[in-house]
């Protein structure tokens, strides 16, 4: 148990080392004001420090004791270490505020680090096998669990169907950075976001000269993803051309790049996925059915939102938790009963994709509200009524229908131009300051936006 304590402690600080932004502030401390940033781990701290640190509310500066400054650095909500630094006897207290913000910001880049970190974990132990993003405890999600098991440790080729926004190119990276593949690339390309002759090109690479504008080489995504994974989404859109080379790399682990005469060789782990149905495609010969038996080795199917519907408000409070405003201030918003019962009874044609988008937006439009009412979400979500709950809807007059639209739009458009009101103004047709005076109305806020702080005690 020491050991692992002192391995974390360790870590923590070889990760300030790492950081240009920590010592550019280290130095900066020293020089100005005669003090120097520490960074101690969680376990190096007494209890009395450790519950001092862990009763500071989210968002709040650190603590003052003297001249000492301390600030938490937090990894999803817990305490993993401080931050803490010494000012001399003679500091004013101008110098004391400066201190107070540099050791903050020390310790909020050391937790957005470790937060990164955490996720790298899964290359440097890819023997690590969880499905930490596949969020949902209904049987669908638990079957297809139990599928990733046995995939994870093979090379076979996967083929993972189902509709947009289910979270097809997840399943792929859980399958990849759970495989003896992890510490090599992920590679990942849509087919359907070129033409012909530039797919081929993407793909396979070119030789210099090939045609019109290839004024070098270029290594192929193939090539690329040697010794890793190559996620193709969508591989129904691919043209019979594409098919037949894609099927060589399969069968043989070979391809040619385009303009040149020498096959090249690659170890590739090909995951395929695709929202179409390739069996029917192969019946009506658009599809050649040798590739379709080839990547067929291994059928995933995603299981669309609609029909793990229990997983609905696991997936709310996750992505609830996901946003800046509730990890910065502390004061995540929780939806009320009604409005989950609605999101809950809505369909989701566009799947987990949908929901993400309908709480980022529920989240702007009730700025600094803690509790989201159904009146906030989207008119096609309204417009269902869930069993068991009155339809009389929260608005009930001509006036509130035509704020909330207008309200609705303002926000869609801020949050297309990411909050410039001046475009933003420019596209609604209206005054910037008019704008302005109508996000000040409705209370919105940008999603990414200041922390608050917190009395210093």
């Amino acid at each position: 148990m020491q050991d692992d304590a002192e391995g974390k402690s360790q870590s923590l600080v070889r990760l300030a080392d790492e950081l240009h932004v920590v010592r550019q502030i280290q130095r900066l401390l020293e020089r100005r004001l005669g003090a120097r940033a520490e960074v101690r781990d969680a376990a190096a701290l007494s209890a009395a420090e450790a519950a001092a640190l862990e009763a500071l509310p989210a968002g709040a500066r650190g603590i003052s004791a003297g001249r000492l400054i301390a600030s938490p650095v937090r990894l999803a909500g817990g305490l993993i270490g401080e931050v803490r630094a010494s000012a001399r006897p003679d500091t004013d207290a101008r110098d004391l505020e400066f201190i107070g913000d540099l050791v903050e910001v020390l310790a909020e880049e050391l937790g957005l680090a470790a937060t990164e970190r955490r996720v790298d974990a899964l290359i440097e132990a890819p023997t690590r096998y969880a499905y930490d993003d596949l969020i949902g405890t209904s049987a669908p999600i638990r079957a297809l669990q139990r599928l990733l098991d046995k995939v994870i440790d093979s090379d076979s080729t996967v083929l993972v169907q189902g509709e947009n926004g289910t979270g097809k190119e997840l399943i792929a990276r859980a399958i990849h950075f759970n495989s003896r593949r992890a510490t090599h690339r992920f590679v990942v390309q849509n087919c359907s976001a070129f033409n012909d002759n530039l797919l081929d090109s993407e793909l396979f690479g070119h030789q210099k000269g090939a045609f019109t504008g290839a004024i070098a080489d270029k290594q192929g995504l193939f090539e690329l993803a040697d010794r890793g994974t190559f996620f193709l989404d969508e591989i129904g859109d691919m043209s019979p051309s594409l098919q037949v080379k894609v099927l060589r790399v399969i069968q043989e682990g070979t391809f040619t790049a385009v303009g040149d005469t020498l096959s090249r060789h690659v170890d590739v782990r090909l995951i395929a996925a695709t929202h179409r149905d390739l069996r029917r495609m192969v019946d009506r010969g658009e599809f050649r059915e040798d590739l379709f038996y080839r990547v067929n080795v291994i059928n995933l199917v995603v299981p669309a939102l609609r029909e793990r519907r229990e997983d609905i408000p696991l997936l709310v409070d996750h992505f609830l938790s996901r946003t800046t405003r509730a990890r910065r201030a502390g004061k995540r918003p929780r939806l009320s009963r009604a409005c989950l019962d609605r999101l809950t009874a809505h369909d989701w044609p566009g799947n987990v994709r949908e929901l993400e988008n309908e709480i980022e937006r529920l989240v702007v439009l009730a700025g600094e509200a803690r509790v989201i009412g159904e009146e906030l979400l989207s008119p096609r979500i309204v417009a269902r009524v869930p069993s068991g709950v009155p339809g009389d809807g929260a608005i009930r007059s001509l006036p509130e229908a035509r704020a909330s639209v207008e309200r609705d739009l303002i926000a869609e458009v801020l949050i297309r131009h990411r909050w410039n009101k001046t475009r933003a103004a420019a596209e609604l047709g209206i005054s910037r300051r008019n704008l302005i005076r109508k996000v000040d109305r409705y209370k919105l806020q940008p999603r990414y936006r200041a922390r608050p702080r917190a009395p210093r005690s």
